[in-house]
């Protein structure tokens, strides 16, 4: 007995997902994913198998909903990749490590288009080709059809290289804050973005991409860091997170974090004139670049692209810029709250 086709919707376009079906749709996204070092399986099983050498892993997820996080009519299918990408390698690079590998879960519509799909895998295999990482596997369902949003989790896996992992909890009073990488060009990108504007292409450009300064995690482990993460969140809510799991004060020293962000004129200070705020508000609040902070024991030389921004104290866990509060310091400068809040 022959097994009646399922019924495909008249309006669903001929390269969507639920008429190309799931081992097509595979197929072409695979044939974007390039190839991982260290896999000695790749995809097509039911799992990759990777090679250790280090014989610890680094591990860290990361998860995006069309609508929160990106939105289609604003970045193109190759951004999404790079920004999922640079989210989890930023991670791994905060860790000390190096990113070896990927993992992508994905839910879309069925009537996505398996091109776009095919974009997000070029933007994924783009972003960690320097690294020699890849997507090894993964899976892909339907969304819910009420929802009609995509949400992509992806999963980076990475080596320490036999270097020790640097924790947020290792910072010590008397360190030095350093950091590496930009702050708030990817928040003046959004503002530009949300007023139905294009330009400052590379403000715009550091929304959709970010650019993390990825070599400068092993770099800020092999010169002695005692306690690193990246900047997601913004940094004094990051700071905040360094602070409260290593017990210690956080101190900002403004005119530091002027001479690293904001010393030379650009995006930020021309959106910022433009629409009548500060652009300290984006730097000290604004997430997404991936930025990586960092403290250092006071005297040590600090890898190159890193610049202090600030000192480590004994007090009550928390973060000052030049000695107020975090809330006051934001507040100062017409920032809402401290950073981004994840269920607000």
């Amino acid at each position: 007995m022959t097994r009646p086709r399922p019924l495909v919707p008249r309006d669903d376009p001929a390269d969507s997902v639920r008429v190309v079906g799931e081992f097509g749709v595979i197929a072409r996204v695979l044939a974007r994913s390039g190839a991982a070092r260290v896999a000695d399986v790749g995809p097509g099983d039911d799992a990759a198998v990777l090679r250790a050498p280090d014989g610890r892993v680094v591990a860290t997820t990361d998860v995006l909903v069309e609508g929160r996080h990106f939105r289609r009519d604003w970045s193109s299918a190759e951004d999404v990749g790079h920004k999922a990408a640079a989210a989890n390698l930023a991670d791994v690079a905060a860790m000390g490590a190096v990113t070896t590998a990927l993992l992508v879960g994905l839910a879309c519509p069925p009537d996505t288009p398996t091109t776009w799909l095919e974009g997000v895998a070029a933007g994924l295999a783009e972003e960690c080709a320097p690294l020699g990482a890849a997507v090894v596997g993964g899976d892909t369902v339907s969304s819910a059809p009420d929802s009609g949003a995509v949400v992509l989790s992806v999963t980076a896996l990475g080596d320490l290289e036999g270097r020790a992992p640097v924790l947020r909890s290792g910072a010590r009073p008397g360190d030095v804050l350093a950091l590496a990488g930009r702050l708030g060009w990817s928040a003046c990108g959004l503002a530009v973005l949300r007023r139905g504007f294009t330009s400052p292409a590379a403000a715009v450009a550091a929304h959709r991409r970010p650019t993390p300064p990825y070599a400068a995690g092993p770099a800020a482990a092999d010169a002695g860091a005692t306690a690193m993460c990246d900047v997601s969140d913004g940094l004094l809510a990051d700071a905040g997170h360094l602070a409260e799991e290593s017990g210690v004060l956080v101190d900002v020293d403004r005119a530091a974090l002027v001479r690293a962000t904001l010393e030379l004129p650009g995006p930020l200070q021309q959106v910022a004139a433009a629409l009548g705020g500060d652009p300290m508000a984006w730097v000290l609040t604004g997430g997404e670049d991936h930025a990586l902070l960092a403290t250092f024991p006071a005297g040590s030389g600090l890898p190159e692209g890193w610049a202090t921004i600030g000192t480590v104290r004994a007090g009550d866990p928390g973060v000052r810029v030049d000695g107020e509060p975090a809330e006051a310091a934001a507040a100062a400068v017409g920032a809402e709250g401290t950073g981004h809040a994840h269920f607000r």
